[in-house]
């Protein structure tokens, strides 16, 4: 269970300081399926980035699974996000040099998995997400699509709980981004629960769960009732 209460993020841009998120409380249940909607500037991404640790509230508490997150250090942070949170970005954030067997596995060696625990996990999700033939190919020569299947595998590899999608399909075109979203609601179907940031209505209401955001605050909450 993921659990947000009264969280607060403000930011210094020069003289003046802006509230990016203001006294939002929002709970996930495992294997929900959120989308968090709201136009330009609303707190999408900071909200999702808290969410995912990487970055912290100035106030409020997270908790994950009964565990004040917000108490931890920089490494035990690191830890649980490691441990039990996958991100897939727009702009795929792989990194160039490696190929896509290498982007899968590179959670795993920063784990400490032994080789020859990451090279069947590796191979298996390369194969659930049709990139076996590509294997061997760095991010410059996929296509958009291919590198979005290879930042979903990488964010499965670690048996996440919960994976936080920022706009995954915005670098994308019509036919490949529902192909991407068709993966990542296989991923939820599996009881991962899923975390969608968009700004595309269609793509947000095929969310079982809506939240809507305007100026740092959740205006309007779908489920709300049914995640705490």
């Amino acid at each position: 269970m993921i659990r947000l209460r009264g969280i607060h993020r403000v930011f210094p841009v020069g003289e003046e300081k802006v509230h990016a998120l203001r006294d939002v409380s929002l709970s996930v249940a495992p294997g929900e399926y959120l989308s968090i909607m709201g136009p330009s500037g609303s707190g999408k991404s900071t909200l999702l980035n808290i969410i995912g640790l990487l970055d912290r509230p100035d106030e409020g508490v997270y908790s994950i699974d009964g565990e004040d997150v917000t108490a931890f250090g920089d490494e035990e942070q690191s830890r649980v996000r490691r441990e039990k949170i996958g991100f897939v970005f727009q702009f795929f954030h792989l990194v160039p040099r490696l190929t896509a067997t290498e982007n899968v596995e590179l959670p795993l060696v920063l784990a400490g998995v032994p080789p020859g625990e990451r090279a069947p996990a590796v191979a298996r999700l390369l194969g659930e997400f049709g990139m076996s033939h590509r294997a061997q190919h760095r991010p410059d020569q996929l296509s958009g699509g291919e590198r979005q299947r290879v930042a979903i595998a990488r964010a499965m590899v670690m048996q996440p709980t919960a994976i936080l999608a920022d706009e995954p399909t915005g670098n994308l075109d019509q036919s490949t981004g529902k192909d991407v979203i068709n993966l990542l609601e296989g991923v939820n179907a599996r009881g991962v629960a899923l975390v969608l940031v968009t700004h595309d209505p269609a793509l947000g209401e095929r969310a079982r769960r809506r939240v809507r955001m305007i100026d740092g605050r959740i205006e309007s909450d779908s489920g709300a009732s049914e995640a705490r």
